[in-house]
């Protein structure tokens, strides 16, 4: 299984931006779907964006839109996440995820996904 390990979260105003990075480990990369999940305390891991093995499509929850977007640079064995105009109600523990797979469709359901990080806090005060 590949390794994930995120980074970039932080503590930001509402409104403002930050961009998580997720790089994994491993020679698999390039080959498996990615993912971004995030957990709220006391609520269960939500989708948040998606993207297919080479990048060609990518997918986002409907409370992200037109403000998240996910990418990824399969020579850096890297996926971000661009944040912007956040809201407070993206507080939340951010997940990577990934999946061996070349399907031209990216995944959203947390059991789609067979590899996690540990997560990066983002906190977003009002």
């Amino acid at each position: 299984q590949v390794q994930l390990v995120e980074s970039g979260g932080g503590l930001v105003q509402a409104g403002g931006s930050l961009r998580l990075s997720c790089a994994a480990s491993g020679r698999t990369f390039s080959s498996s779907a990615m993912g971004w999940f995030r957990q709220a305390p006391g609520k269960e891991r939500e989708f948040v964006a998606a993207i297919t093995w080479n990048g060609r499509s990518t997918g986002y929850a409907d409370s992200v839109k037109g403000r998240f977007t996910i990418s990824r640079d399969n020579a850096k064995n890297t996926v971000y996440l661009q944040m912007n105009s956040l809201k407070p109600e993206d507080t939340a523990v951010y997940y990577c995820a990934a999946r061996r797979s070349y399907s031209s469709e990216p995944y959203s359901a947390v059991g789609d996904f067979g590899s996690w990080g540990q997560g990066t806090q983002v906190t977003v005060s009002s």
